[in-house]
């Protein structure tokens, strides 16, 4: 067996092995004097969706996702995920109640808020349209 031969097998075997869903990201923009944003998307499966959105240490961020649409039971949520964080969320959706989440920022930088699916839409590919409105204040 040659060097590239393995290497190639090796590469081969990360490949399969990698996460099968995608992941898309968008920028959220404020209107000129505006201080809130409404972003439209959709989520399928196992597939997440980032919006980002930079941010003042001490402002406030209010997100509200709502479901207009898809295949699906419409089982979304998100995450508001803090500047530079390897997915430790500041808020997470599937532990509170209802479609909005609040919080005070502690840091300065770019936010992440993320709307992923779980449960039986989550499992069987299904889609979830959305809107997701947010606020700084």
């Amino acid at each position: 067996m040659t060097l590239s031969w393995i290497a190639k097998v090796t590469a081969l075997c990360l490949v399969a092995i990698a996460p099968a869903w995608a992941q898309s990201r968008s920028e959220v923009h404020f209107n000129r004097g505006s201080s809130r944003a409404v972003v439209n998307g959709s989520v399928t499966g196992h597939e997440y969706a980032d919006h980002v959105l930079g941010a003042s240490a001490g402002q406030t961020m209010r997100a509200t996702l709502n479901v207009v649409g898809g295949n699906g039971d419409g089982t979304a949520y998100f995450n508001i995920l803090p500047p530079g964080s390897d997915d430790v969320a500041i808020f997470n959706g599937s532990m509170s109640y209802g479609p909005t989440g609040e919080v005070t920022l502690t840091d300065s930088g770019n936010y992440t808020i993320r709307v992923y699916l779980m449960g039986n839409d989550e499992d069987t590919g299904k889609t979830v349209e959305y809107t997701l409105e947010v606020s700084i204040y």
